[in-house]
């Protein structure tokens, strides 16, 4: 054995650190393996035997990379980083049902300033756990040390994800006609986006997130470290069911951009929507933040998904049976607004986002009570 010094942990990387959490992490991640994962955990690459793509007639592959944004500040000021794994889940995962592919396996990228073994196992755990629920294997991931880059307590998460879909199976803009119904389905919270406002907010009104606050209903940072509901595996089983599944033609993430962007990316050119605020009363959380900030719950629609995770775009006569389907998953889900196609004064909509030429889209109205 050599008797020479460690250079690279005196450099600040202990790669013994990271030995251990991979085998602290180990047990939650091979839970998300079934018998399409080859090679346990562990390797240089993960292996997914993809043989049932034979069965479909033209299959395509579906994928998306995300993270979580500045929401791990808060995670890291409690020092509670069991949830922050499904949020990545949720930003990454949920993007790919959006075209109507099912998720087949994801891999993440954890980097911090210091290795933490039980710090970096909560946070892959988070991950399996959520993966397993959408049924989505977890087969690699990567921890790297960047000491003098990261302060010991920082870190930052990531993860890209790959799904697969009949090519005349996916969903988007194209399917949308005159007179479909837009549904959307409730968020658990603030999910992944708008936290640099967050702390903004906070921040400027002296509130630190281990405080526990009557408005907010208990501790803020645990209160806004709600995790991202997963819409996944409810997506696909509507998608599958014949009374459901025929008559959604579009879905979209309720992700940064807001809400009404967000949906104008899945409308087709020339269509336009108005969504009306009175069929949803925001939570809680999002009106004490605009309270706190002096703001409207309207200012903060470009920001924030005020209590609205989904939107599918469907016909009239699926949407009962659609809500209904979902409710039954826990999704709270209701008519929000109808599509029109034709022409029409598009002052004060947003028309399409992120690079797609889409439709029109405007919120109507005062929020409920």
């Amino acid at each position: 054995m050599s008797t020479e010094p460690n250079r690279y942990a005196e450099a600040g990387v202990d790669t013994a650190a990271g030995d251990l959490a991979v085998e602290l992490m180990k047990s939650a991640v091979a839970k998300t393996h079934g018998p399409e994962v080859l090679g346990g955990v562990g390797g240089f690459a993960g292996l997914y035997d993809v043989s049932f793509l034979k069965n479909f007639h033209r299959p395509l592959l579906a994928t998306s990379t995300d993270g979580v944004g500045t929401k791990v500040a808060i995670a890291q000021a409690l020092d509670k980083h069991d949830t922050i794994g499904q949020d990545l889940v949720g930003m990454v995962v949920d993007d790919i049902v959006v075209v109507g592919a099912k998720p087949l396996f994801m891999t993440d990228y954890i980097a911090c300033g210091k290795v933490v073994p039980e710090r970096i196992a909560d946070i892959v755990a988070g991950i399996a756990r959520a993966c397993a629920e959408t049924r989505t294997a977890l087969v690699g991931g990567e921890t790297a040390e960047h000491p003098g880059l990261l302060g010991p307590d920082d870190y930052d998460v990531a993860g890209a994800a790959v799904g697969a879909v009949e090519a005349d199976a996916v969903l988007g803009a194209e399917r949308v006609a005159d007179g479909d119904v837009i549904i959307a389905l409730g968020s658990s919270g603030l999910h992944s986006n708008g936290y640099s406002l967050v702390r903004h907010i906070l921040g400027q009104r002296g509130i630190g997130y281990a405080d526990r606050s009557n408005e907010f209903g208990g501790v803020v940072g645990e209160v806004l470290l709600e995790p991202t509901r997963l819409y996944t595996a409810p997506l696909l089983r509507a998608l599958a069911d014949p009374a459901t599944g025929t008559g959604i033609h579009a879905i979209s993430h309720v992700t940064g951009g807001g809400i009404a962007a967000n949906l104008a990316r899945v409308l087709p050119l020339g269509s336009w929507a108005e969504l009306e605020r009175t069929s949803w009363s925001p939570p809680p959380v999002f009106r004490v933040l605009s309270d706190l900030a002096g703001s409207t719950l309207e200012s903060a629609e470009g920001t924030w998904n005020l209590g609205i995770g989904m939107f599918v775009v469907a016909t009239p006569r699926s949407v009962d049976a659609l809500i209904t389907k979902l409710a039954t998953d826990g999704i709270p889900a209701w008519v929000a607004g109808q599509v029109t196609v034709g022409p029409r004064d598009l002052a004060g909509f947003e028309q399409g986002a992120k690079g797609v030429n889409g439709g029109a889209v405007r919120l109507v109205g005062s929020y409920a009570g």
